[in-house]
This record gives structure tokens, sequence and C-alpha cells, in this order.
């Protein structure tokens, strides 16, 4: 019998995990992004369609299926989209903080921009026939 890998988010150490699509290429090449940004290795990730993935979502009651959008859970919370991008950004810290001030646009606005790319990624970044599969590098960053 196959055991279901069950990721525990510790929401005292607010931990951070990524979610994003992982058959488009700009979602992977963010990722990829985020993990060498991220010297102090803040975040776990996992594609959307992930066994782990799916279960933070069914645990947050999001849909399991909408793989356009970008998920950020820190601790107890999720963040959403363009909201989710502006928060690795503040995350990440240093030069990356600068884009936090994009939060001052109204959500429906960052997220109208960000619904258009989201709709067209596979068109203009295109798409791989398989999920990527983290290196032996980078695999500690990924979730199980």
């Amino acid at each position: 019998m196959k055991q279901t890998p069950i990721y525990h988010i510790n929401a005292m150490k607010q931990e951070k995990v990524l979610l994003f699509d992982g058959y488009c290429n700009l979602c992977n090449g963010i990722s990829r992004f985020v993990i060498k940004a991220d010297k102090k290795k803040k975040f776990k990730l996992a594609s959307l369609q992930s066994e782990s993935a799916q279960i933070l979502l069914k645990r947050f009651d999001l849909p399991i299926e909408d793989f356009r959008t970008f998920v950020l859970i820190i601790g107890d919370k999720y963040f959403l989209k363009s909201t989710a991008g502006l928060m690795v950004a503040k995350v990440l810290g240093g030069f990356w903080k600068l884009f936090y001030v994009f939060i001052l646009i109204p959500r429906p606005f960052r997220d109208f921009v960000y619904n258009i790319i989201a709709k067209n990624r596979y068109k203009i970044f295109g798409k791989r026939d398989t999920c990527a599969v983290p290196t032996a590098e980078v695999n500690d960053r990924f979730l199980p």
C-alpha cells in the first residue's frame, strides 16, 4: 500500500511554502529564481500537481485543479496570484523587497494583469511534457 506524503506546516515557525505550476516554463523559471535568491532557505517549494501540494490546497479549501495560480503559504495563512508573488519578494528581502511597493496597487488591478499572463503562459513561455524534477542539489528545497 502506498503511503501518502503529508507535509505539516508549522504555523508557529511561520514556514513558507511556494506552490507553482510544474508544467509551466515561466513558473519553473520563477521557482529556480527563488531557490537561487533564497540564500537563507526560507522557502519550500512544490508543484501544484504534486501530492503534497494537493494536500495543502485541500487543507486551505483552495481549488485543486486551478494550476493558473501561484500560492504562497506562510504558517496558517495563504496568498494567491500577484499578492503571493509580492510576498515572495518581501520575504526574500534585500533588493527584492523593493518590489513589495507594488502591493499599493489595488489587488483587482494586479490580479487582472496576473490573470492575462497566467491564461497565456503556455503560449508565451511554453509548456513541459512532464513536471520538472528537482536536481539533487536542490531536492531538499522541495516538499516530499
